[in-house]
């Protein structure tokens, strides 16, 4: 399968990289919006294109060419304002999944937000407009011609992965380790039972294929 990995720049977007050299089934390339990242991917055997999701729909349907899939890990950063937010994790996203429609990609996987689809659990956040973004991004997706899979991962952390997680639907909030997001999404790939499906994730006692095999 060939994936396309936007974001990949990104903290789970490193771990996905990482882990994707593991499997044979996936070959996956890059999306990044600077050239030393190109190189750097590229240096260390990674194929990897140059767009950014401020730009045109078409330069990022130009950079799917080929694609079976499209992964989406990106995001503005904690340390942006609003109107990144806006532009990046809405904006961006939707751009993303209109360039998916127009490239012919049949497959896209997103990573939001815990609870991102209820507004009742984020009425107070203090990264509300992030949320508001994921919310609308996530909408839209389910609404495209995609089959798609949103996984709405809580609090994230940088420990290893235990390669044990929940998916299923988590009001109360829950953490797990960015790694183990990144696992997920690759099995999400291929397991059919995640086919227009949109889940919460966080640790728990399951192996992830189980995991998502019960959803």
């Amino acid at each position: 399968m060939n994936v396309l990995l936007i974001g990949a720049n990104g903290q789970i977007g490193q771990h996905i990289v990482r882990l994707a050299k593991e499997k044979n089934d996936v070959s996956l390339k890059a999306m990044v919006r600077k050239e030393e990242q190109v190189e750097a991917l590229q240096a260390d055997g990674t194929e990897a294109v140059l767009a950014n999701l401020e730009g045109s729909v078409d330069e990022l349907a130009k950079a799917m060419q080929d694609a079976d899939a499209v992964i989406f890990t990106a995001g503005s950063g904690g340390h942006t304002g609003a109107d990144k937010t806006i532009l990046v994790d809405l904006d961006g996203a939707a751009k993303a999944i209109e360039a998916a429609e127009q490239a012919d990609v049949k497959r896209f996987i997103m990573v939001s937000a815990i609870q991102a689809h209820n507004r009742e659990t984020w009425t107070d956040s203090p990264i509300k407009p992030y949320m508001a973004a994921k919310h609308h991004a996530d909408r839209i997706l389910a609404a495209s011609k995609l089959n798609y899979t949103i996984i709405r991962p809580g609090n994230l952390q940088n420990e290893p992965g235990t390669g044990k997680i929940q998916a299923g639907e988590f009001p109360e909030g829950g953490a797990i380790p960015r790694e183990d997001v990144a696992q997920t999404v690759l099995v999400s790939l291929t397991n059919e039972n995640t086919h227009h499906q949109g889940f919460d994730l966080i640790t728990g006692e399951q192996t992830i294929q189980d995991a998502l095999n019960n959803l």
